[in-house]
């Protein structure tokens, strides 16, 4: 879609959620980081479920580290790959004490040197915590950038360049909530509900659902 177009679909998500946060539960920048590290491939609220028990028992880096993947373990069972991350969440626990005098780096690479952390979750943490105009790009924003014809791409880096470039500036730091909400909760991947979609008329998907089902 041309670039005037792009900026009304996003302009129209904002009118209609002004104040857009994460739904992560988290207390600092520490919690915020191992909670998106824990929410790779499984949903927010499957997160939600098991972190309360786990920051309480380890609010700190050293925290944390002390407790080790075997102690992180059991407060995670119930998420998808709980044992890989266990493992992650300790060890940049221990990088975070050892290498960075037990705070979150505030840059791309200090942060993607971290265990388990990528570009998706480098550009949550820089968005959230510290302010910075990232887009970071799921399974619901890249489906929605190429359905509708926001940022068509092959690639979540595509998809991610594209949205930067034609999301107005002024709305780009949550311009990510926006859509990963609107993702997840009306432009959904079986059955979007285009009826109660704010930016409907400015979307491209050909095969727009206008009526709920029944």
């Amino acid at each position: 879609m041309p670039p005037a177009q792009a900026e009304a679909f996003i302009r129209a998500l904002a009118v209609a959620n002004p104040a857009p946060e994460t739904e992560l539960i988290y207390h600092d920048t520490f919690t915020l980081l191992v909670a998106v590290v824990l929410s790779a491939q499984t949903t927010d609220a499957a997160v939600n479920r098991c972190t309360p028990a786990l920051f309480a028992a380890a609010p700190t880096p050293a925290a944390m580290a002390a407790l080790g993947a075997e102690g992180i373990g059991p407060y995670i069972r119930t998420i998808g790959l709980w044992q890989g991350k266990a493992r992650n969440v300790a060890a940049l626990a221990r990088d975070l004490v050892d290498k960075h005098g037990g705070q979150v780096p505030g840059d791309r690479a200090a942060l993607e040197a971290l265990p388990g952390v990528g570009r998706k979750t480098a550009n949550v943490v820089l968005n959230v915590a510290f302010g910075q105009n990232t887009m970071a790009v799921d399974t619901h924003i890249f489906r929605l950038g190429n359905r509708c014809g926001l940022a068509p791409g092959k690639t979540v880096r595509e998809v991610e360049e594209r949205l930067v470039k034609r999301c107005p500036p002024e709305l780009l730091r949550d311009a990510h909530h926006w859509l990963i909400l609107h993702g997840r909760y009306v432009c959904k991947a079986r059955a979007p509900e285009c009826w109660r979609c704010v930016a409907r008329a400015h979307c491209n998907y050909r095969d727009k659902v206008l009526a709920p089902p029944g």
